[in-house]
């Protein structure tokens, strides 16, 4: 390491003394002069990308885990001296995360300076704004009320020092990209009448929409484009985790935690091409928490299945192009969404479960006739799934809507490839509740449309065991 970063060369016998020290089992402390023998200063320049490059090898030749080679868009890291901090305080995050998790919120969705440090100050946070001789405002710094230095005086952090895109002038970039102060009407059903759901429900709705088609977009669009949808998929992520129920709110705060990081790059984002997304983010955080249950909670499954779609597609994307930690990071963000999704679909998927075992058996049967005309390749492998009597109830449900089921699954089906989803028939299931405007919440659905005299096979069970429960796995 020390040949590595030029502070003793290999065979330089003026080189700076140095010494490494065992500071614990698990590292060591490389402690050096910064003065040659012959009184000249190393020569340094780069050293911390060239010591970088030197740990990557070591990584290789002993078998450690091998940690993403970085691209200099990352977020500064915390001090050791601000983790000691907040270890002694009994914190999980540094002052500096906990604000730079509070400026993405505030950003969520925001369209102007004003509703941006209103909502700071809202959640609490101190603000110093940097004002130009000419009244114009260059800047701003956040801090904790309750995070001090030695003279009492609160610790301040620049926009820029929390992560580069929350410096000011990258955030009025993200507003240059269009209004998105109206919110949208809502999504008529067939009938030309709006479902009855909340407005939290409806916020949800429209977010799965607006986060399917930008899922189509990181498949088949351009860098800029995808690099657009990459970064406000950010904001949708910190819309939900800020309106989450209690249920789902650690899991989707983490969620955004992780995904951060992978909301930059040195792609840059052609903005413009977000406006779904930021407005989708709006909508949620003006709908206000959702409550946990009925139409909010299924919605809620709804709106994080399409998201862990979204930040897969994400983590492929960036795989391509070589971005190791975004890639590592939109990994990460997709395993809590998968935790929150369970805990989100469990009870909507259970009762759709009961329903799909409540079909007569010549109804079901037919269902499973119109999946294997969709899917042939993946309807025995969805058949075999607890989540495909779900699936059956909704395809009875769109049917008894006036929508075609074999048309709705090869719409649903043909548009991504469904060979990588860990449940095939829950997918399709809430890609069809979404496609339909059918209610998220089969409780919402009349009984007349999934029900009839029972046959031999739709005695129902009191509940799904344990073992067969859908949403057990996303």
């Amino acid at each position: 390491m020390v040949n590595a970063t030029g502070i003793a060369p290999d065979g330089d016998e003026a080189a700076c003394r140095w010494a490494a020290v065992r500071h614990a089992d698990d590292h060591i402390h490389i402690i050096a002069t910064l003065v040659r023998d012959d009184g000249r200063r190393p020569r340094l320049h780069n050293e911390a990308r060239r010591a970088q490059t030197e740990c990557r090898r070591i990584e290789a030749d002993y078998h450690l885990r091998r940690v993403p080679t970085g691209d200099g868009t990352a977020a500064k890291r915390p001090t050791s001296a601000e983790r000691h901090k907040a270890k002694r305080q009994g914190k999980d995050h540094t002052s500096r995360e906990e604000l730079r998790e509070t400026v993405r919120r505030a950003v969520a969705g925001a369209t102007s300076e004003e509703e941006f440090f209103d909502r700071l100050a809202a959640a609490g946070v101190l603000i110093r704004k940097r004002v130009a001789p000419s009244g114009d405002l260059l800047g701003y710094k956040v801090a904790s009320p309750d995070d001090r230095n030695r003279e009492k005086e609160p610790v301040f952090y620049a926009g820029s020092t929390l992560a580069p895109d929350l410096s000011l002038p990258r955030i009025r970039q993200r507003w240059a990209g269009g209004d998105s102060s109206q919110s949208t009407e809502t999504a008529p059903d067939q009938k030309g009448q709006a479902p009855a759901s909340s407005g939290t429900a409806m916020a949800r709705r429209r977010a799965a929409s607006a986060v399917w088609q930008a899922v189509l977009v990181v498949d088949d669009g351009e860098d800029a484009q995808v690099a657009a949808q990459i970064a406000a998929a950010g904001e949708v992520l910190d819309a939900l985790a800020k309106t989450s129920a209690a249920h789902t709110r650690a899991e989707l705060r983490e969620a955004a935690f992780a995904y951060e990081r992978a909301t930059r790059s040195h792609i840059q984002a052609e903005r413009g091409h977000d406006r779904a997304l930021r407005q989708a983010a709006r909508d949620l955080v003006h709908s206000g928490p959702a409550l946990g249950r009925g139409e909010d909670s299924a919605t809620t499954a709804m709106a994080i299945d399409m998201l862990f779609f979204l930040v897969t597609a994400a983590a492929h994307w960036h795989a391509k192009k070589n971005h190791a930690q975004q890639a590592a990071a939109a990994r990460q963000a997709a395993e809590h969404l998968r935790t929150a999704y369970r805990a989100a679909a469990d009870i909507p998927l259970g009762a759709l479960y009961l329903r799909g075992r409540h079909l007569p058996q010549p109804l079901r049967q037919r269902q499973a006739v119109y999946l294997r005309q969709a899917v042939p390749e993946l309807a025995e492998q969805a058949l075999a799934e607890p989540g495909w009597f779900a699936l059956a109830a909704t395809l009875a449900d769109a049917e008894a809507a006036g929508h075609d089921p074999a048309g709705l699954l090869s719409e649903a089906a043909g548009r991504r490839e469904l060979a990588t989803a860990d449940s095939v028939s829950e997918v399709l299931m809430w890609r069809l509740r979404r496609m339909t405007e059918l209610p998220a919440d089969a409780t919402a659905m009349p009984q007349r449309a999934t029900t009839a005299a029972p046959g031999n096979d739709s005695t129902a069970r009191p509940a799904a065991s344990r073992s067969d429960q859908p949403g057990r796995a996303r």
